[in-house]
């Protein structure tokens, strides 16, 4: 009997009924942890990554958005600096062509002017000259007449 005791005690490498009840259990202990315990917290777990990679792309969209504006904005930019440069270039072209025609306009008068000028010195000049040729002729005939003692003319 004591070995019998102690053969119940002892670890049995035989199969039996107990080890059909303990995989049925494990089976159920599996489907009812899958069911109350690792669905919810995979379900959990795939709205959390959706939510992520959804955010993610969301903030991809938004950064490629910004980027796309960022362009737009810098080749605005360029276009708008262009046409800046070019209607200050026609500005200048346009001052320098008027200035251009004021500088004529201006020696043209100033040539007018100096023929005026010339013209009134070469008309006093004959003036001048007629009244001094009359003026010597009239002091060289009192001259003369004073030195003969006479009246000249």
């Amino acid at each position: 009997m004591i070995a019998l005791a102690l053969a119940g005690s002892a670890i049995q490498l035989v199969p039996d009924g107990t080890m059909l009840f303990h995989l049925v259990l494990i089976v159920v202990m599996v489907s009812l942890l899958n069911a109350t315990l690792l669905r919810p917290i995979n379900r959990i777990l795939e709205e959390r990554e959706r939510r992520t990679k959804g955010s993610a792309s969301e903030a991809q969209t938004a950064l490629a958005n910004a980027s796309e504006k960022i362009q737009d904005y810098q080749r605005s930019l360029r276009e708008a600096r262009t046409r800046g440069y070019s209607l200050m270039d026609e500005e200048r072209r346009s001052a320098s062509r008027e200035r251009d025609l004021q500088v004529a306009e201006v020696r043209a008068e100033v040539t007018r002017w100096i023929d005026q000028e010339r013209q009134a010195l070469q008309t006093a000049e004959e003036g001048a000259r007629l009244s001094l040729i009359k003026n010597a002729e009239a002091r060289a005939l009192e001259i003369g007449g004073r030195i003969l003692g006479r009246r000249l003319g």
